[in-house]
């Protein structure tokens, strides 16, 4: 026969296992999305470069340059839903099918910018550079905004708070790491997620 302290210790088990269920089940959203960053470390991503990385209050923030947080993991066929704040002179980005996780360039992956105020506009906040133009120009200095990426085969497309700034075809990259770039002023990331296609 049980005690009375195995019994309410098999009750103790049961709830905390019937809790961590239900945690688990919320964690697997039914969209498919899977959380990159948790705003509490830097689990699953390596730093590379120079710049200071703060995590703390559900946020990664870059805010010296220069440099990237590289995930350890290669993606493929992805949409990513990012929420992102900079400040207007901020110089940043989410580099996509990174070919070389120790050395990332827009010469070798897919440079989702985030830079209001780079010299050529048309590579601007929104534009894919030396691939794809932004049309229209989007500035996102000042504020929390959402951005949205679809890497599809060779099908790229970029959304900035619901609308679309480029939709291009290209082929150089099929997969690699994610990157995220601090490379002057202040870019905050409160929410990063990806589902594959």
């Amino acid at each position: 026969m049980k005690s009375t302290q195995q019994r309410i210790a098999a009750i103790v088990f049961s709830f905390a296992s019937a809790l961590l269920s239900i945690n688990t089940v919320n964690a697997q959203s039914s969209s498919g999305y899977t959380n990159l960053i948790d705003g509490v470390s830097l689990e699953g991503w390596n730093i590379v470069g120079n710049a200071n990385w703060v995590i703390g209050n559900g946020i990664i923030e870059g805010n010296k340059p220069n440099g990237f947080l590289v995930s350890t993991k290669s993606y493929k066929n992805f949409i990513i839903r990012a929420e992102f704040w900079a400040e207007s002179n901020t110089n940043s980005g989410i580099f996509l099918r990174c070919q070389d996780p120790t050395k990332i360039a827009a010469a070798t992956s897919y440079e989702v910018n985030i830079w209001d105020t780079r010299p050529g506009q048309e590579y601007s906040t929104g534009a894919i550079v030396d691939v794809a133009k932004v049309n229209p120009i989007h500035k996102a200095g000042g504020r929390w905004n959402t951005m949205e990426i679809v890497a599809n085969g060779s099908g790229l497309k970029v959304s900035m708070n619901g609308a679309v700034t480029v939709d291009v075809k290209d082929s150089k990259f099929a997969d690699g790491p994610i990157a995220l770039q601090s490379a002057g002023g202040t870019i905050k990331f409160r929410k990063l997620e990806i589902k594959p296609i």
